[in-house]
């Protein structure tokens, strides 16, 4: 079987190992800061290209991205931090990158 995350073989199972582990980094590092969270990334023996794969993978159809839920995250924080009502789920940061400038917010750039 396939993972579904980042297409890589699972075994019986539906996320490989390397999937598995990046969930529980992404989870226990939630709203901490996405350098810290890159950095918890690094810690783990998983290849760049693997955990470019698990951002760009979408949890739930349809759903957004990792990288959707993190903005969303991040999104949500500045806004409360603002003193505004916080509405940013993945999907809506998903539509976004999906409509005019915002598709490339998401790409790392060219080296």
């Amino acid at each position: 079987m396939r993972c579904r995350l980042c297409g890589e073989r699972a075994g019986l199972r539906l996320w490989c190992r390397q999937c598995r582990d990046l969930w529980a980094v992404w989870q226990a590092n939630r709203g901490a800061g996405f350098p810290r969270l890159l950095r918890a990334f690094a810690e783990l023996d998983v290849a760049r290209e693997q955990v470019e794969r698990f951002l760009d993978a979408e949890p739930k159809r349809g759903g957004g991205t990792i990288r959707d839920h993190i903005a969303a995250e991040m999104a949500n924080q500045l806004l409360d931090a603002l003193g505004q009502k916080t509405s940013q789920d993945a999907a809506s940061a998903k539509r976004l990158r999906d409509v005019g400038n915002w598709k490339n917010y998401d790409q790392r750039p060219e080296e």
